[in-house]
């Protein structure tokens, strides 16, 4: 994850309570949709803290998974909580993946590809990894309208602060995170039969304090952005949202997250 460089994007612990968690819920599904057979070799590209090779472990039967990443502090966090001989963790660059072509039977990645700078170059990557006939799939949030986490708290930033929260937004900076530009890159990489599907699950925070404290540790856009406020400015905000989120009787706040998968055959 080459953007918003900070506390978030080195420490699994921070990312974890923020985005960690809910990658934890899609994982299973975006697997389950693959149909890749057991004993099959895996290469997890943008692994973070381990979610998806977690997963990938608990459901597909591998024969190995290899995470790759930049963050040093996401790998450091994936080595302490996936313990499994299966598993090999490397510092790496989805856009100049160090692995022999066509060397694993399923390549995929998660909450990974909107961060890269060359998105193409990275999906081509992930092509060459794949042996002729392997599974290549992704999943990244949708945060147009899916990931309500996210867009509620931007609506309520902008309403506040209209042109210092309205150009950090996700929505707005990564176009890819929609159908038909995730099926232009695969295609475009040279994956055959491209589907992109929609990936739903619940995202019901215990009270307030559970949704809004992951804002202030920084590193990603939104908990950069938060972080950097003015003490009376984050102050707003937070009333703002607390006034705006739904709430059930037993002080939850019950959210849904959208995100899209895209898979190919190489």
């Amino acid at each position: 994850m080459a953007e918003d460089p900070g506390p978030l994007w080195a420490a699994g612990e921070a990312y974890e309570p923020y985005v960690g968690r809910w990658s934890r819920l899609v994982a299973p599904v975006f697997l389950a949709r693959l149909g890749v057979l057991p004993g099959e070799r895996w290469l997890d590209v943008g692994c973070g803290t381990g979610a998806l090779t977690e997963a990938i472990l608990a459901t597909a039967e591998p024969a190995s998974v290899t995470g790759i990443d930049p963050s040093l502090g996401f790998l450091a966090f994936a080595r302490r909580r996936v313990q499994d001989a299966r598993v090999l963790f490397l510092e790496g660059d989805a856009q100049a993946l160090q692995v022999p072509d066509g060397s694993f039977d399923a390549v995929v990645s998660g909450l990974c590809l909107n961060f890269v700078p060359d998105q193409a170059k990275a999906a081509r990557e992930m092509r060459r990894a794949a042996r002729p006939g392997g599974t290549v799939a992704a999943y990244v949030w949708d945060y147009a309208e899916g990931m309500e986490m996210m867009r509620r708290f931007w609506d309520a930033a902008a309403a506040l602060d209209p042109e210092g929260a309205g150009g950090r937004d996700e929505a707005l900076r990564f176009s890819l995170c929609r159908p038909e530009p995730l099926r232009a890159l695969f295609t475009g990489a040279g994956l055959r039969q491209v589907v992109v599907e929609a990936i739903e699950i619940p995202t019901v925070f215990r009270d307030f304090a559970d949704y809004w404290q992951p804002f202030l540790a920084g590193g990603a856009p939104a908990p950069a952005y938060c972080r950097a406020l003015p003490e009376d400015r984050r102050a707003a905000l937070a009333e703002r949202l607390r006034a705006s989120l739904p709430q059930a009787a037993d002080g939850s706040i019950p959210l849904r997250a959208q995100a899209w998968a895209v898979r190919g055959v190489a």
